[in-house]
């Protein structure tokens, strides 16, 4: 029989690194998970024991990785995988599923990645820390949203830098000072009618080549990173005010109720209202 300590994280309002559940579980022999896919990064530690992943890469074929103790592995979002403990020595973990606008970068500089996703220790006292960071956040989780995403931001730290597979970061330069700018525009302008012609200007740069080095960078357009924006900071709204849904569209960019609704969909799943009132339930 498993044994587990499950939990949501309570607030989904940063957007450089957040947090979306966690846990700890001793495992039954032979239990399995999936096959499923997730919609942000998830992060299994093994503490003991043995087990597989069956997991499907880019090309949609599927590997097999045997993860033993000290070992863990990366599931990337929308990654259809199956995780099943051994019959004789089943594993016990602990996971952090989360997401962000750099969390790309950062695991870009472990070498994981839905054909890599197995990870393997460098350093066994910086992974050592890392397991610790996790166990903190699995444990404390009455603590202030701050307080564990401070963990959490640890945590990425001791990863990239227990890695096996590290690699040297790449000198950003002039490149990362045009992201910073485009982050700083949009930040300052969302709520208007802002197109990715406005934000290369803001940047100087003609759009062809400001699309090319946003996506390199961050691994989505820059339409699709303000569409992202938009909606994170609509669900912040949906949350925490009683704003009706057509001032909540308009207040991210969208003076059109209709067109607010069908882009919050796309990106959801469910319609604004549905959200507001899904996430009003969880906190009765």
């Amino acid at each position: 029989m498993s044994e587990y300590i499950f939990s949501v994280f309570p607030n989904e309002n940063f957007v450089d690194l957040g947090l979306y559940q966690f846990g700890w579980e001793q495992c039954a022999p032979s239990h399995s998970f999936g096959p499923a896919a997730r919609n942000h990064y998830l992060f299994h530690y093994c503490l003991s024991g043995t087990g597989t992943l069956y997991a499907e890469n880019n090309r949609k074929e599927s590997g097999t990785f045997q993860i033993k103790s000290g070992q863990g592995f990366m599931l990337f979002p929308h990654q259809v995988c199956t995780y099943i403990a051994d019959h004789k020595f089943p594993w016990e973990y602990v996971w952090l599923e989360f997401d962000g606008l750099r969390v790309r970068e950062a695991l870009e500089l472990t070498g994981l990645k839905p054909e890599q996703p197995v990870y393997r220790a460098r350093y066994k006292d910086i992974s050592e820390e890392m397991k610790e960071q996790m166990l903190y956040i699995v444990n404390h989780k009455e603590e202030s949203p701050f307080h564990l995403i401070g963990h959490l931001y640890l945590f990425i730290d001791g990863l990239v830098r227990s890695s096996t597979s590290a690699r040297p970061g790449k000198s950003g330069g002039l490149r990362d000072f045009y992201i910073k700018e485009a982050f700083s525009f949009i930040e300052q302008n969302f709520q208007n009618d802002i197109s990715v012609e406005d934000i290369a200007a803001s940047c100087g740069l003609n759009r062809s080549y400001f699309g090319k080095i946003f996506h390199e960078n961050m691994g989505k357009t820059p339409q699709e990173f303000l569409i992202s924006y938009r909606m994170t900071k609509a669900t912040e709204l949906l949350k925490l005010t009683a704003f009706s849904i057509g001032d909540i569209g308009n207040a991210v960019g969208y003076p059109n109720q209709l067109h607010f609704s069908r882009a919050f969909k796309s990106v959801y799943g469910i319609s604004p209202r549905q959200w507001r009132y899904e996430h009003r339930e969880k906190k009765l």
